[in-house]
């Protein structure tokens, strides 16, 4: 069969102007996000030094801390834009588009984190991230050759639901449970799960907010949403008191977009033509995506063992 460059130029460069201004704005988002990201490690870091709190996550009394240190209030409006900027591109751009260009944070987060801790990024850490990056891309890629949009129905939205409330009570038992023995990569690993139901949930809430098809099940998906990114909110701060700001983002931009896409796939059956190559491409990026954040939280100079 012939390699068809027409379709090639058509998925390399957007025909239509939304989806080439929705990916303007997911690009700024990342900017937000890398910077903001910074500022809130910086907050959280600085509360935990002055509380000396015993471990097993952030209590009460340090998440109000939080709130009386400037630069991590600053961190959280910039994150706060950055989602509305990233809610902004997920109404105009397809999600396997813009979600996965998160990963253009983890680049500026790593930059700006050794420049402000004065801790170069080590061989293997720059490895590690272009790992990261790397293989995102190659997952999205293929996605965007293979997958199709389908219109999701609402047995499709009540799976997502069912699937949802599984991992949240499967994250609360194990925080209730194991917290005193979580190091940062459980809590970025969660965080990442938790937001790439979001970025689906939000799609779909917004998809049937322009089809004025606002009802009942959109009701459900709106108090998911928020349940979901409370929950991750909560792991990313705990993340950064023990991992740096790039390893954290690093967990989001990967496993965010891998979650989300994977939603599309399985549950969506937004591949269902995808040849058996595809398959195999989804397995082997996924897995070095995943294998450059293991190999982050392992080699980069500011883990915490």
């Amino acid at each position: 069969m012939p390699f068809d460059t027409t379709e090639l130029a058509e998925h390399l460069i957007p025909q239509d102007p939304k989806v080439v201004f929705g990916i303007i704005l997911a690009l700024i988002g990342a900017v937000f996000l890398a910077l903001g990201a910074q500022f809130q490690h910086r907050g959280v870091v600085k509360v935990e030094k002055n509380t000396q709190e015993a471990g097993g996550g952030l209590n009460v009394k340090q998440l109000m801390l939080l709130l009386a240190r400037p630069s991590w209030v600053i961190g959280t409006l910039m994150l706060g834009f950055a989602v509305v900027l990233q809610l902004s591109s997920l109404s105009l751009a397809p999600l396997t588009v813009v979600q996965p260009l998160g990963a253009v944070a983890l680049v500026i987060t790593a930059i700006v984190n050794a420049r402000v801790s004065k801790v170069a990024l080590n061989r293997a850490s720059i490895i590690a991230i272009s790992m990261c990056v790397g293989g995102v891309a190659l997952f999205v890629t293929i996605a965007a050759f293979t997958s199709v949009d389908k219109p999701v129905t609402n047995e499709d939205i009540i799976t997502i639901l069912w699937i949802l409330l599984a991992v949240l009570i499967a994250f609360v038992v194990a925080f209730v449970t194991l917290r005193n023995r979580f190091k940062a990569l459980f809590y970025i690993l969660g965080a990442g799960v938790l937001y790439g139901f979001v970025a689906t949930l939000a799609k779909v809430v917004i998809n049937r907010i322009q089809h004025q098809n606002f009802e009942w099940l959109t009701l459900i998906c709106v108090v998911a949403l928020l349940a979901a990114a409370a929950l991750g909110a909560y792991f990313v701060q705990n993340a950064y008191s023990s991992g740096p700001p790039d390893l954290v983002i690093a967990g989001l931009t990967v496993v965010d977009p891998l979650v989300a896409v994977a939603i599309g796939i399985f549950v969506l059956d937004e591949a269902s033509q995808a040849p058996l190559w595809a398959g195999i491409g989804f397995v082997i990026a996924g897995a070095i995506a995943i294998w450059g954040v293991f190999a982050l939280a392992r080699h980069h100079p500011q883990t915490k063992v």
